[in-house]
């Protein structure tokens, strides 16, 4: 297989933030240490976007925002609300909190423990492919929370890598009265940190994490606050792709970004790169934390 054969397959993710005793907070998950795609390493809830999440029904389950304004949005032709819907149920999945509003506009709430019992035979069902999100939002008359999910940065994985993805990263608030937790499947442990102290415990090699998750949390560090994050995000109207480069280098493998030294005559390797992808997040760049500016 050639690096040309690896198929780039769209993906999205989403950050909960909050904000701690000591300012703003990311809630994390580690990745089963099995897994054959980073395995071990440290993620925000995400995952691929899926062909349940596509259905033609999505408007009529979404609250704040159509297709059309989706679309626009990330700047496809069409489609772009499936990214919010997959960012949406991979939270669901994986960390047990649902982004979605009752009739009343009021967050979903899972602190009555019927309810927390019924949303989490949902959870199972979504999980195992036996139904729909869309489905359980029509049964509970629930609508996604579209509106106040924002995009935040776009990510596309480098050629060369055994697998590519290209990654929405959204932002949300955390709800209130819904714990989240990890699945003991595809996750393995949960954790809400401060962006510094997870960088942080990157570098002394205590959190291991991908190169755009170590970027995007690096965007992260600028905001005292949830709320500031939030505005920010809001108000940005575009948020422009970032395709790393891998290349040779005198230590090893290196990632290029957009405006490094040597970026736009670096060649993609022909064949795909056999090492564990949070390897690479270990090499600096020169080029600034992308994503949105403070």
């Amino acid at each position: 297989m050639t690096t040309a054969d690896v198929p780039l397959r769209d993906a999205a993710t989403v950050m909960l933030v909050r904000d701690g005793d000591e300012g703003l907070e990311v809630f994390m998950l580690q990745r089963n240490l099995q897994s054959d795609f980073v395995g071990g390493a440290y993620v925000f809830p995400g995952g691929g976007v899926d062909d349940d999440d596509r259905h033609a029904d999505l408007d009529a389950v979404c609250d704040g925002r159509t297709d059309a304004m989706a679309s626009a949005q990330l700047g496809v032709p069409g489609g772009g609300l499936a990214f919010w819907v997959a960012a949406i149920r991979e939270c669901f999945e994986e960390a047990g909190v649902l982004l979605a509003v009752d009739a009343d506009d009021r967050t979903v709430r899972f602190d009555v423990p019927e309810v927390e019992a019924r949303f989490a035979a949902h959870r199972a069902s979504v999980d195992h492919g036996e139904r729909r999100l869309v489905d359980i939002c029509i049964d509970e008359c629930l609508r996604l929370d579209v509106e106040r999910i924002y995009e935040f940065s776009h990510w596309i994985t480098p050629e060369g890598a055994p697998r590519r993805y290209d990654t929405r990263f959204f932002v949300a608030r955390a709800p209130e009265a819904q714990v989240p937790l990890h699945d003991d499947r595809e996750v393995i442990d949960n954790l809400w940190v401060r962006p510094s102290d997870a960088l942080d415990r990157h570098r002394n090699g205590t959190l291991a994490m991908i190169f755009p998750t170590m970027r995007t949390l690096e965007s992260l560090e600028r905001f005292a606050t949830a709320e500031d994050l939030l505005d920010a995000a809001a108000a940005i109207d575009h948020v422009p792709a970032i395709l790393p480069k891998i290349v040779e280098h005198e230590s090893g493998l290196r990632i290029l970004l957009p405006g490094d030294d040597g970026y736009d005559e670096a060649v993609a390797p022909t064949e795909p790169v056999s090492i564990p992808l949070t390897s690479l997040s270990t090499v600096a760049s020169s080029t600034p934390a992308e994503g949105l500016r403070a």
